[in-house]
């Protein structure tokens, strides 16, 4: 593997709550391959407190299978933020990377820091939660074409539509500058924050 181009997939289920779903789904045989397919080399997780036990069994059942030959590495938590892991799947300051893709929870700070880097993101909302404004944001976010929305039971289908998405940002002219900003709502919050101006 030394010899091919990195390129990292990271997936962050965030610091609150559990997302025991989410690590079975980014660590499953099926999505191993969509990985590969894509030339992907690298899988890291974010797995939360308490979330080793998890990870490491899940990470024996895709060894097991034998099919895979990602580097899958992951941790709980980075007191320091995850801003170093989104860079590395971006490719950003790693020569010889590729561009990848982040994976994560529908929470809004997470969300923002991909953003602010220009990842690709992916954006599975925990439905477990009691309140669930996750699905409202990343519905809302999705159809302005800023994220994908991911579902557990296809995230190698989000996979695909994360590569498109990538491409159509680096079209011109971008999906989130003029004449695509008709309606203020909340992609026009967001630009504003995000600092995008027509």
């Amino acid at each position: 593997m030394s010899g091919k181009p990195s390129k990292t997939c990271f997936v962050t289920i965030g610091a609150t709550a559990s997302f025991d779903r989410l690590i079975r789904a980014a660590l499953s045989v099926d999505f191993g391959k969509a990985l590969e397919s894509h030339g992907y080399t690298d899988l890291r997780v974010q797995y939360g407190k308490d979330g080793d036990g998890l990870f490491d069994a899940c990470l024996r059942h895709a060894r097991d299978a034998g099919t895979s030959t990602l580097n899958i590495t992951g941790f709980d938590l980075d007191m320091d933020g995850l801003g170093q892991y989104m860079k590395q799947a971006k490719g950003q300051g790693i020569k010889g990377a590729n561009e990848g893709v982040v994976i994560s929870h529908a929470g809004s700070g997470t969300i923002l820091d991909a953003l602010r880097i220009s990842v690709p993101l992916i954006v599975v909302p925990n439905a477990e939660l009691l309140d669930n404004h996750q699905v409202d944001l990343a519905q809302a976010l999705a159809e302005q074409e800023y994220v994908v929305y991911g579902r557990l039971n296809n995230l190698a289908q989000a996979l695909d539509d994360a590569e498109a998405l990538r491409k159509r940002h680096k079209a011109w002219p971008p999906v989130n500058s003029g004449v695509h900003r008709q309606a203020r709502g909340l992609k026009g919050v967001m630009d504003d924050e995000m600092g995008f101006l027509d």
